[in-house]
């Protein structure tokens, strides 16, 4: 079942003797190796164009300022990793104490999976895709100093998260330790920011969740 039971084991302590603060602490450095991996095939054209403008502009230290604002960016993941495990342990939680809510997991998870879909389809994801895109600088100015890299790297790290919102939901529900689901949310990320038609790119990830979403839906359906 899509999500389902395996996906809540994620937020609670599994070792013998680890507490709350542990088992935060192994999600949050596994969810952050997780991004870096999945995201680095997208951010290293932009950073690379970000390098290419301090380049323009004569600015020194050019290194410093890129590996500062990557930094930044991924910040942003792992502050919404705290945000996903905060939520995920409150869930398995509810999971633990209220058991017949397990019931309606599959559904539930099937509708999130069609509703990111839905996602893909909207103009603010298009927006927010749009300026994850290298082709173009988006930036009124091209950030010359550490404090300016840094909010670069941030404000970067929030439009990319609103752009793959869909797909992070998609990604928790299958399982974020499932390695196909991480591949293919790393393929349609990465497809959607490089290849030329990304908006179409993004179209076509969105028809393969929504269907996906459906199936998912009347699959119990079908196996009564």
């Amino acid at each position: 079942m899509p999500g389902g039971w395996t996906l809540s084991m994620a937020w609670v302590p599994m070792l013998c003797g680890q507490t709350w603060a542990g088992a935060a602490a192994h999600f949050i450095g596994m969810w952050a190796v997780m991004m870096a991996a999945m995201m680095l095939p997208s951010l290293v054209p932009v950073l690379w164009r970000f390098g290419a403008a301090l380049q323009e502009l004569g600015v020194p230290r050019r290194a410093g300022l890129v590996a500062l604002a990557g930094a930044a960016y991924l910040s942003v993941w792992t502050a919404i990793g705290l945000l996903v495990f905060a939520a995920g342990a409150a869930f398995a939680q509810a999971l633990m104490q209220v058991p017949t809510m397990a019931q309606a997991v599959p559904v539930a998870g099937a509708m999130v999976v069609l509703l990111a879909g839905a996602f893909q389809f909207t103009a603010s994801k298009a927006h927010h895709l749009a300026c994850c895109r290298p082709g173009v600088w988006h930036e009124a100015r091209v950030p010359s100093t550490a404090a300016m890299a840094w909010r670069y790297g941030v404000r970067l790290g929030l439009r990319c998260s609103r752009a793959c919102a869909g797909l992070t939901a998609i990604l928790l529900v299958i399982g974020v330790m499932d390695l196909w689901a991480m591949a293919f949310v790393a393929a349609a990320i990465t497809a959607e920011r490089l290849a030329p038609p990304g908006a179409r790119v993004a179209w076509v990830v969105g028809a393969v969740s929504v269907v996906t979403g459906v199936v998912l839906m009347v699959r119990p359906a079908w196996l009564l």
